[in-house]
């Protein structure tokens, strides 16, 4: 079932019992209204019925009924003796005086007890509703003498009449409103569903063609506006997780496949090695040794690489490292003098501003640093010197390694950290190694929380900045 017809059937029956209620309502409001001029009609023409009944003559009445008017049509009287219930005199009065009719109230079998009383009885003949009042009349004779009064309820000026008329116009006239109310009402509904129907038109063609499409109307003035912003936001975050899963996803095979280029070097080499052995028995000692050698360096150089493949990966699922105190005055002096004795002839010089210590993994951030100086002394002339330096900076450790090399290319530095990644293809791997030392120091200093970056040096090079929150 559509949206459309369940709020039609939902509204429909609403508006049909309000109107109903209304309508019953105002012929109740309509009926006691009339119902109490036929009272105090009553009471205006009782004293001129009785007297008539008395045989006294016609009476004028507090509202002028008696001598020289007429009572109201079918108007009929009787005088009962409220002690035996006997019936004393009875008529039916027309112009002041009695008459004959063959239409009369049928009353109550304890009508004379009801001394004081108002009621609605039915009636034989012309009129079929009667209003009654027993009054009591006060006379020397009969004790307990009542008169009772009955104007009939029905006929053309009657309030039966009245309220037939009354039901007749609201019954056309709700039917009128309800067919009105229930076609404005489909038209509204239907004029209010089109911005939703769009979005489903939108939605299909969405699904078809692409995220480039966006809903309408989006607005925050409306439901359906909030409900087609609210669908453009996510319709947005989805195609931007779209792009960031193709990026993740190209990134994952270039990382397979420079992975892939990676480790067939060296299983090609140590192939081709063992395939040499096999194919020579009679080969001499010292080419035995060196095949073996070989062999073994390519095989040093294989773990290593796995190595760094699993720290990358332990790092990426976030897996916790150890927490303790790291002095970074030590790390920083330990780093220099790595590098002193991996290159003697190159000036590496250690500038520390104040002994500060953090929080970490010793060993990973021992070895971010390392590889940053070990990048300075691969990627820079032989003899130009390589600064560490170690200074307070905004609550964090700034650790900035500092060389007077070519420097980065602007170009280059939003993909210095990928991983495999080369500012000089050209550059053998024995000399800028496998492409994982820059990867493997950002993937430590984010997981310590803090951020690694790259800028140009004062006078030409490079400097890689690790900045670490203190505490």
């Amino acid at each position: 079932m559509s949206l459309r017809l369940r709020l039609l059937l939902t509204l429909a029956p609403l508006f049909i019992i309000g109107l109903a209620a209304a309508d019953a309502g105002t012929y109740a409001a309509v009926q006691n209204t009339l119902v109490q001029g036929v009272d105090q009609q009553l009471v205006s023409i009782e004293p001129g019925v009785t007297s008539v009944l008395l045989g006294h003559g016609p009476q004028q009445g507090p509202d002028g009924y008696g001598q020289g008017y007429a009572f109201p049509a079918g108007t009929y009287g009787e005088l009962i003796d409220g002690n035996s219930s006997k019936v004393l005199a009875v008529g039916y009065l027309y112009g002041g005086s009695l008459a004959s009719s063959a239409s009369h109230p049928v009353f109550p079998s304890d009508i004379a007890k009801r001394s004081g009383q108002t009621l609605t009885v039915s009636g034989n003949g012309s009129w079929h509703a009667y209003r009654v009042s027993v009054t009591p009349v006060a006379n020397d004779q009969i004790p307990n003498l009542a008169a009772v009064v009955a104007v009939p309820l029905d006929g053309v000026d009657g309030v039966d009449g009245t309220l037939s008329t009354l039901l007749l116009f609201e019954i056309a006239i709700s039917s009128g409103i309800t067919v009105l109310v229930l076609l404005a009402t489909f038209f509204l509904v239907r004029r209010g569903m089109r911005p939703l129907e769009r979005m489903g038109a939108t939605a299909r063609t969405i699904a078809a063609t692409g995220l480039g499409s966006r809903v309408s109307p989006s607005t925050e003035k409306t439901e359906v506006g909030r409900l087609g912003l609210a669908l453009n936001e996510m319709l947005g975050q989805i195609e931007r997780a779209f792009a960031e899963r193709e990026v993740v996803e190209q990134r994952l095979r270039h990382f397979v496949s420079d992975a892939s280029h990676e480790l067939r070097t060296p299983l090609t080499s140590m192939r081709g090695y063992a395939e040499l052995l096999q194919r020579n028995p009679d080969m001499s000692r010292d080419d035995v040794l060196l095949a073996v050698r070989r062999i073994e360096d390519e095989t040093r150089r294989m773990g290593l690489l796995v190595d760094d493949l699993l720290l990358l990966a332990r790092l990426d699922q976030r897996r916790p490292l150890d927490r303790a105190p790291v002095d970074l005055t030590s790390m920083i002096n330990d780093a220099v003098s790595d590098a002193r004795a991996a290159d003697p002839g190159r000036n590496v010089i250690a500038r520390i501003a104040a002994p500060m210590v953090v929080t970490g993994d010793d060993l990973r951030l021992r070895q971010a640093v390392a590889n940053l100086v070990r990048n300075a002394l691969v990627h820079t002339p032989a003899g130009s010197p390589v600064e560490v330096t170690l200074q307070s900076e905004n609550a964090h450790a700034a650790i900035d390694v500092i060389d007077h090399g070519p420097g980065v290319p602007e170009t280059q530095r939003q993909r210095i950290f990928e991983r495999f990644h080369r500012a000089d293809p050209l550059r053998s791997r024995d000399q800028g190694g496998s492409g994982l030392g820059l990867s493997i120091a950002a993937a430590v200093v984010n997981a310590h929380g803090g951020r690694i970056s790259v800028d140009d040096t004062p006078g030409g090079g490079a400097t890689f900045r690790i900045e670490l929150p203190v505490g």
